[in-house]
């Protein structure tokens, strides 16, 4: 009898347990669905992480791009994150460590990051001022120097921005390398300013006898008026130089990378556009900067 009554009651018990597995999995869901369900938050807050050259103050530069960002952020539905390190060589670091997703480079940055990063570029930007993805070096004395020629720069002081900057280092230097001139053996003294605006002021102020930096942020220096046009002049122009790439890592999932070449190529707000200094934007591929690639080993400025 005492069998019996146990009995039945492990009968009952093992049903309790059965019928609240079942009652739990059906307000749950599936084991699988649950699994899906917890990885959709860690999709949703993917953080798309993007460098940027400090062609001229940090600080300025990140709040520049502000609404570039905010641009992303709705296109691509992701969370974007701005970096701008203190130089160059920090925005390098940063993709070749992998704490960046895409970053904004000079064309010389990008061939200096690919030896160390496996990235590609995918657009640059149409020029407002060339109305091309091409812009240029300018190498500029004070005003009132004696100097008239590249060649008379020997045994002078000469100012570079950033010893990465495509076009306040590497072209400034084509430019000293085709008028004989070798850094930094034929100077009396070479300096790096870290930036093109604190080049211009270098020279302006007669702190150095030239220095080589890029002619749109020339243009734009004068006409915010940080730099008096009459105190510089133009002593050489560069070959045209292609434009800044926009490039991201190898790695990167493939419709991602195609929505934000999408993008840039149907961006047509004309305030976002004028802040980035584009007419818009093209696709680019490495075979672009070959060129800077070449002249960057060659004036030995790859590693």
């Amino acid at each position: 009898m005492r069998s019996k009554k146990f009995l039945l009651v492990l009968v009952v018990f093992l049903l309790g347990i059965s019928l609240v597995g079942c009652g739990s999995q059906g307000e749950k869901g599936s084991p699988k669905e649950s699994k899906a369900a917890s990885q959709e938050p860690a999709d949703n807050a993917k953080i798309l992480k993007v460098g940027l050259v400090p062609n001229q103050a940090p600080d300025q530069m990140k709040a520049k791009y502000e609404p570039f960002k905010a641009y992303l952020q709705e296109t691509l539905g992701i969370e974007v994150e701005l970096y701008v390190a203190n130089n160059y060589a920090g925005v390098v670091e940063a993709m070749a460590s992998g704490k960046l997703d895409m970053a904004y480079f000079g064309g010389l940055t990008y061939v200096q990051a690919k030896q160390r990063a496996k990235i590609h570029p995918i657009v640059t930007e149409i020029d407002s001022e060339t109305k091309t993805t091409k812009y240029y070096s300018l190498i500029i004395t004070p005003a009132d120097s004696k100097i008239k020629s590249v060649a008379e720069l020997k045994d002078k002081t000469f100012a570079f921005g950033d010893v990465s900057s495509t076009s306040g280092s590497l072209y400034p230097r084509i430019m000293l390398d085709q008028a004989g001139l070798k850094i930094p053996d034929d100077f009396a003294n070479v300096i790096y300013t870290g930036k093109h605006d604190a080049t211009a002021m270098a020279v302006e102020k007669g702190k150095v006898d030239a220095g080589g930096l890029e002619g749109r942020i020339l243009n734009k220096l004068i006409a915010d008026g940080q730099i008096d046009k009459t105190k510089i002049r133009i002593l050489a122009k560069s070959d045209m130089i292609e434009g800044y790439p926009w490039v991201v890592i190898d790695s990167m999932d493939k419709e991602l990378e195609n929505k934000i070449i999408e993008a840039f190529l149907a961006m047509n707000d004309e305030e976002l556009l004028k802040l980035l200094k584009a007419e818009g934007f093209a696709k680019v591929t490495k075979e672009d900067y070959k060129y800077i690639e070449e002249q960057a080993a060659r004036l030995g400025l790859l590693k």
